[in-house]
C-alpha cells in the first residue's frame, strides 16, 4: 500500500475569495479607492474644459477651471496612492496566512520538499498582484466606464454612443484572449513547478547520481524541463502582447473618432444631421474624459496576467489530501544469488544512439560475467540498465520472475562499484557506510578489511579524494560494494588506470566481493577477464 495525493477540486476563483475573506473591508476599501479615482479624473477634465471655454471671453475668467484642475490632479495623485497602500497592506496579510500554512504542512511532511519550496515561494509570490493589483481594478474596470459615459452622454449623447460602440467589441477581444491566457499560465506554472521539483531533488540526490554516474542523463532531464518551460514562457507573451495589441487599437480607434466627431461639430462640416450643437467647453470635456473610459480597461488589462499566474498556481497551494492506493506489492529482494535473464534487449538513448541491440543472455546464480568488447560498445550501459539509469527501448529483463519493465529498477539488489567511486566531505568509514546507511561500526571495519582498505576509518577525506591513491578509491567502492547485503554485483572498469601491480592487489577483492553473488563486471582487463565464468563480447 503506497500513498497517492489527490488534489481538490475546488475552483481557483472560490479559493482565491475564501483566502481573502478575513480582510473583506480592507480589500473593498482599496478597490472603493480605485473606483473614487474617477472623481478627481472628472473634476480635472471638467476644470479644462471650464478653463478653456472662459479664454474665449475674458482670460481671466479662467483661472477658477485652472484652480480645479490642479486641485483635482492632486487629489488624484493621494487617491492612487492610498489605494496602492491599502491594497498592498491586504495582499501582504493573506500571504503571510498562505505562506504559513504552506510551511507548516511541508514541516509536518505532509508535502514532497520540491514541490513545497516552490509553492511557498513562486506560488505566494504569485498571489501579490492578484490581490494588489487585478481585485482592486476588476471593480473599477466594471463600474468606471459606464459611469464616464453616462457623464459624457450629458456633453454629448452622440460621443457617448461612440465609446459605447467601440467598447462592445473591446471586451470580446478581451474575453477571448484572456480564457487562452488563462489556459496557458497554468501549463506555464506547472511547468516552472516540475523544473523547481526536479532541480531540488537532483541536488539534493547529487552523491547519489555521482556515484552511479547519472550526470549526463539527469543533464538531460533537467535540460527538457527547462526547455518546456521556455515554451510555455514564450507562448504565454504572445497572448499577453496580442491582449496589449486589442486594448490598444480599440483605444486608440474610440478616442480618434471621438476626436474627428467633435473637431466636425465644432466646424459644422458634418456630412450627416445630429441632434446636437457642441460648444468648445462641451467638446473639450468629451475629448479629456474619452481616455478615461479606457483606463481602468488598461489597468485591468496590465494585472489581468496577474490573475492568472495566481489561478494556475492555486492547485500547487490548495492543501493536498494523502489518499492510500493500493500498488501491486514489490517481492523482496532474494537472499540468495539470483538469475539474470536478459531477453531480446534494446537499449536506446534519446539522441538516438543504441549501443546495445537485441541482447539474448542468461547469467547464472552465482556466476561471474565479464563483459568485453571496445569503448561505445554497450558494457557500462548494460550495468546501468539494472540499476535504472539506461533506458530499455524493447526486450525484457527479469531476475527471479521479477521484469524489469515493472520493476523499473533493480537498485534494492545490487551493489554497485563504479569506475569512479564518488567521494564525499567526511571520514572513511562515512564514505564506506553510503553503499548501507545505518550499518554498524563493526561491519564497516568487515567491509574496509575484506577491500584491503587499512588505516583509520575516522581519517578526513574531502570531495576530491584527497588522501586516496587510486588504487584505494576502487577499495573505497569495493567496500560499499562489500557492505551491502545484495545479491547482485556490478563492477564498471574495476581495475580502469591501473598499474599491474595495484591490479594484481585488487584482483582477489574483487573475486571475494563476487563470492556467493551474481556478478556482472564490464572489464578491458585480461586479468579481470581472467576471474569470469563467462565472458559476453560486446
Amino acid at each position: 500500500m503506497t500513498i497517492a495525493a489527490v488534489t481538490p477540486t475546488i475552483e481557483p476563483k472560490r479559493w482565491l475569495a475564501a483566502m481573502a475573506r478575513p480582510w473583506q473591508r480592507l480589500n473593498g476599501l482599496a478597490a472603493g479607492l480605485v473606483v473614487a479615482d474617477l472623481i478627481p479624473a472628472t473634476g480635472f477634465a471638467l476644470g479644462l474644459a471650464l478653463a478653456i471655454g472662459a479664454l474665449q471671453h475674458a482670460p481671466a475668467t479662467a483661472l477658477p477651471g485652472l484652480i480645479l484642475a490642479g486641485v483635482s490632479l492632486v487629489l488624484r495623485g493621494l487617491v492612487a496612492q492610498a489605494a496602492v497602500l491599502t491594497a498592498g497592506q491586504g495582499a501582504a496579510m493573506i500571504k503571510r496566512r498562505v505562506r504559513g500554512d504552506l510551511l507548516t504542512r511541508l514541516f509536518a511532511g505532509h508535502r514532497p520538499a520540491g514541490d513545497a519550496m516552490t509553492a511557498v515561494v513562486d506560488g505566494v509570490e504569485a498571489l501579490d498582484g492578484y490581490y494588489a493589483r487585478f481585485a482592486p481594478a476588476r471593480l473599477a474596470a466594471a463600474v468606471t466606464p459606464v459611469a464616464i459615459i453616462a457623464l459624457c452622454a450629458v456633453a454629448s449623447p452622440v460621443a457617448a454612443g461612440i465609446l459605447t460602440l467601440t467598447l462592445i467589441p473591446f471586451a470580446v477581444g478581451m474575453i477571448l484572449t484572456g480564457t487562452a491566457a488563462a489556459a496557458e499560465s497554468r501549463r506555464q506554472f506547472l511547468a516552472l513547478e516540475r523544473l523547481s521539483g526536479l532541480f531540488l531533488d537532483r541536488v539534493r540526490a547529487l552523491p547519489t547520481l555521482l556515484a552511479f554516474q547519472a550526470e549526463t542523463r539527469t543533464t538531460r532531464e533537467i535540460a527538457r524541463a527547462a526547455d518546456e518551460l521556455e515554451k510555455r514562457t514564450g507562448r504565454v507573451l504572445k497572448i499577453a502582447f496580442l491582449s496589449s495589441g486589442v486594448l490598444e487599437f480599440f483605444s486608440a480607434l474610440s478616442v480618434a473618432l471621438v476626436a474627428v466627431y467633435c473637431g466636425f461639430n465644432l466646424l459644422h462640416l458634418l456630412p450627416f444631421p445630429v441632434p446636437e450643437t457642441l460648444t468648445l467647453s462641451r467638446a473639450f470635456f468629451v475629448l479629456a474624459m474619452a481616455p478615461e473610459v479606457y483606463a481602468p480597461m488598461r489597468r485591468l488589462a496590465a494585472a489581468y496576467h496577474e490573475r492568472q499566474a495566481a489561478e494556475a498556481a492555486t492547485a500547487s497551494l490548495v492543501e493536498t489530501t494523502p489518499t492510500p492506493v493500493a500498488r501491486p506489492a514489490r517481492p523482496p529482494a532474494p537472499a540468495t544469488a539470483p538469475a539474470i535473464r536478459f531477453r531480446d534487449v534494446t537499449i536506446t538513448y534519446d539522441d538516438g544512439v543504441s549501443p546495445v541491440r537485441n541482447l539474448d543472455l542468461d547469467v547464472a546464480p552465482g556466476s561471474i560475467v565479464a563483459l568485453v568488447g571496445p569503448s561505445g560498445s554497450g558494457k557500462s550501459s548494460l550495468l546501468h540498465l539494472l540499476l535504472g539509469l539506461a533506458p530499455l527501448a524493447d526486450g525484457e529483463v527479469e531476475i527471479d520472475g521479477l521484469a524489469l519493465s515493472v520493476a523499473g529498477s533493480f537498485t534494492d539488489r545490487v551493489g554497485w562499484a563504479s569506475q569512479a567511486p564518488v567521494v564525499v566531505p567526511g571520514t572513511l568509514g562515512e564514505n564506506i557506510a553510503l553503499g548501507a546507511r545505518g550499518s554498524s561500526h563493526r561491519r564497516l571495519l568487515e567491509a574496509a578489511a575484506l577491500a584491503g582498505l587499512d588505516g583509520d576509518l575516522d581519517r578526513r577525506l574531502d570531495e576530491r579524494g584527497g588522501g586516496l591513491s587510486g588504487g584505494e578509491r576502487r577499495r573505497l567502492g569495493l567496500a560499499r560494494a562489500l557492505l551491502k547485503p545484495a545479491p547482485i554485483l556490478l563492477l564498471d572498469e574495476p581495475t580502469a588506470n591501473l598499474d599491474a601491480l595495484s591490479e594484481a592487489a585488487l584482483l582477489p577483492v574483487i573475486r571475494a566481493a563476487a563470492r556467493g553473488r551474481t556478478t556482472l563486471i564490464a572489464t578491458h582487463s585480461a586479468a579481470v577477464e581472467a576471474l569470469a565464468d563467462v565472458v559476453v563480447r560486446l
